[in-house]
Parts: C-alpha cells; structure tokens; sequence
C-alpha cells in the first residue's frame, strides 16, 4: 500500500464513518429515551433510499401505502385511548397530528404519480415521507409495551425489521437500486483530490451533530428529553409527558435516517433488506459509546469506518467479520472498567 492508497481508503474510511456517525445519533437517541434498542433504524434508512429511487423515476413508492395504514391505525389507536381517558376534547388535536400531517406528503405524491420530479422535489418528497414513519411505530408498536423489559423491547424491534424488509420487498422488489449521485467532481484540498460527495457528508454530519446538541441545550422540548433520557420517573413527577418525549426521539431519528438513506443511495447499491447491515454498523459506533454518550459514539462510528475501509483493501471478504469483531475489545474493556458489586443478601430480622 502506498501513500496514494492510503489517502484514497482514509477518504472512504471518513465517509462512511461520517454516515455511521449520524445512525450512531440515530440509536442514542432513541435508547436514552426510550430504553428501546432500534434494531429496525437501518429499514428507515433502506425505506428512502428505495423511495428517492421511485420518485427519480417517475414511479408512485409503495412507502405511501405504508404511510396511510400506520397514519390510520395511529390514529384509531389516540382516538380510542382519549375516549377512555374521557378525554374526547383531543379528538382534534390528534386528529391533526396523527392523521393530516402524515397523510398531506403522501396526498402529495400521489397527485405527482408518474411524474419525473426536480431534483430537490424529490429529495423534500422522500423526506417527508419517510420521517413521519418513526414516530408513527413507536406509538403502534413500542407506546403499548414501553414499560417491558430492554430484552422485549429489542425483540420487538428485530422482528419489526422482518415485517417492513417483507413490506420493502412487496413495494420495491428484489433488485437492488442505485440513485443518481448528488455532487459530482472532486475537490483539490492541499494537493489531495476530495471527492465532493465526501464533503457534503462529513458537513452534514456535522451540521446534525451541532443541531441536536443546540436542540438539547437550548431548547425546552430539548431539555425535557435529556430529562426523559436521565430519569424517566423524575421526568414523569415534573409534568413532562414521557410518551411525547419518545415521539419526538423517533421523529428525530426518523429525520437523521431519511437524510441518510439519501446520501448513501448514490454510493451503494441499496436492496429491500440492507438496512439491517446498514444499522448494524451504526448499532457497533454506538455500543462504542455505551448507548450514553453521543460523541464518543461519534468517535467510534468513524474508527469503525476506517477499520472497514482499510480492511476492505486487505481481506476484503472478511471486512465484515473484522468490523464486528471490534466490538469485542470495546464491549470487554467496558465491562472490566464498570464496578460490579456483589449482591448483599438482606438478612430477615426476628
């Protein structure tokens, strides 16, 4: 290997370490406030690459049929819980919430059905299709369960990701699909040819990094998820609505998913079930920070980049193998490091 190589893999290696940044965001965000473990988020990001992919072609994406039936049972399942409640006067509100506002994109494409899009129409489309369908799982599918064990909750979560690559499958077919690129050309930076596409990433990245760490400083909804994330109970005996805090930690992850299911989708080939391997690298940077810290996990998304850029050039066969493997080290490093206090047994008092 020589330098050129060298700067050419650390290129891709930052890369890719820049999209398993972003789902690294995507998965603590989600675990710290809602104790689940998404194992689903890479179906997220599977779900908009395939739909840019639909769109570019003038083709209607099934990802609105999907929309529709989550809006729908969603909102069956709010309306029903406010009339037990007694609680009828919300019945607008949530009708609002959870049935106009993710019908509205998917009203919108299918008034553009069979037309070829602008470029940024298409991207503002996926998005807006896509982000709604988080929030609209945690309330049909974790809301109901959310005070079962994290063991029941990643379950749920591994089947979940069954159902919607079945769904994937059933709207995309099993091709595999690659978008039109976004930047094209490179840039020349101190002598080194950059490609542009890596540059829009790793600022995007960024940018997404610094807007959740404004929105958590700044902000009182914000505030009141970093309280959700460090008490639960504490943040439900303050008045803060525990329930509300997961939906929006889902439609945050949804955000960051949607964004990065279009940038990857000109780089890789994206089939009906790749979002699991997608995920599954992000889930490695983020066990990198304990599921606790977000730019620890940052860090560790773009070592496991690196580590699988480089190993690529070496075994590429075993890159796989060698990605998950290094989690090993980290996992065992952090439980010899963690103080594990034996049990006291309580004596019984005559």
């Amino acid at each position: 290997m020589d330098f050129q190589i060298a700067a050419i893999l650390f290129q891709d290696g930052v890369l890719t370490g820049a999209v398993y940044t972003m789902l690294a965001l995507g998965f603590v965000l989600v675990f710290t406030t809602t104790r689940i473990i998404f194992a689903s988020y890479g179906d997220l990001i599977a779900f908009s690459a395939l739909t840019l992919h639909a769109l570019q072609k003038g083709a209607l994406p099934g990802t609105v049929y999907l929309l529709m039936v989550l809006a729908v049972l969603a909102t069956v399942l709010e309306v029903v819980s406010a009339l037990k409640q007694g609680t009828a006067r919300r019945i607008p509100g949530i009708l609002v919430i959870w049935l106009v506002l993710p019908i509205l994109p998917a009203t919108a494409a299918l008034m553009v059905g069979g037309m070829i899009l602008p470029a940024w129409i298409s991207l503002v489309l996926t998005i807006a299709l896509v982000v709604p369908i988080a929030p609209l799982l945690y309330r049909i599918i974790f809301q109901p369960i959310e005070t079962a064990s994290t063991l029941t909750l990643l379950i749920v979560a591994v089947v979940l990701h069954y159902a919607i690559a079945g769904l994937a499958l059933l709207f995309f077919g099993p091709e595999g699909i690659r978008t039109a690129p976004l930047f094209r050309g490179t840039w020349d930076l101190l002598g080194f040819q950059m490609q542009a596409q890596l540059v829009v990433v790793v600022v995007t990245a960024i940018i997404l990094a610094t807007a959740l760490a404004v929105f958590f400083s700044k902000t009182m909804t914000g505030k009141a998820l970093r309280a959700t994330a460090y008490n639960r109970d504490g943040a439900r005996l303050v008045g803060i609505s525990t329930r509300a805090s997961g939906s929006v930690a889902f439609a945050l992850a949804g955000i960051i998913a949607a964004i990065v299911g279009i940038l990857v989708s000109s780089n890789i080939t994206v089939y009906y079930d790749s979002g699991l391997m997608i995920g599954l690298k992000g889930f490695v940077g983020a066990v990198v920070g304990g599921f606790i810290s977000y730019p620890v996990a940052a860090v560790g998304s773009l070592v496991v980049g690196l580590v699988e850029s480089y190993a690529s050039f070496f075994s590429s066969e075993y890159k796989e193998v060698i990605v998950f493997l290094s989690i090993i080290p980290v996992v065992l490093f952090r439980w010899l490091g963690a103080r594990h206090e034996p049990e006291e047994e309580e004596e019984e008092t005559a």
